[in-house]
């Protein structure tokens, strides 16, 4: 295993090309979902599960959340798929200690999640579709 050291011998700019452009893409999907209501039909495709099933996905909602955190409101976002709030926030994080690290020319690779981390989300998000296709999980419908 190669040690992991402070990469001083590219620029600041070749170091931080990679979060900023994951930020300008990033920043480019919301300002779609932004700008264009995924609450209005015709825009966006439907969810394959809801369609052929009448089931929610722990997707479904997903973009509506999105289009809510675009005009800066937690609360609807929330309400429309509490998990990906989680995930823009996990995102968020994630993304600020990658740039500061590329920005200090620090090794950008940080600890990885473990196999029982992902059977834990897994695990969560199969519990959260579950009880938001049940009558007392109405609250967490879209």
């Amino acid at each position: 295993m190669v040690p992991l050291r402070p990469d001083v011998s590219r620029g600041p700019v070749r170091r931080l090309a990679a979060p900023v452009g994951t930020l300008a893409a990033v920043a480019a999907a919301f300002t779609w979902v932004g700008v264009i209501d995924p609450g209005e039909p015709g825009h966006y495709p439907v969810c394959p599960l809801r369609h052929l099933t009448g089931l929610l996905c722990p997707a479904c909602g997903g973009l509506r959340s999105a289009h809510a955190i675009a005009h800066g409101d937690l609360l609807a976002a929330l309400a429309a798929n509490a998990p990906a709030v989680a995930g823009y926030a996990a995102f968020a994080l994630f993304w600020l200690v990658w740039l500061a690290r590329a920005a200090r020319g620090r090794p950008t690779a940080g600890p990885r999640p473990r196999p029982a981390h992902w059977w834990a989300l897994g695990a969560l998000l199969l519990a959260f579709t579950v009880v938001r296709n049940l009558p007392f999980g109405a609250g967490l419908r879209p």
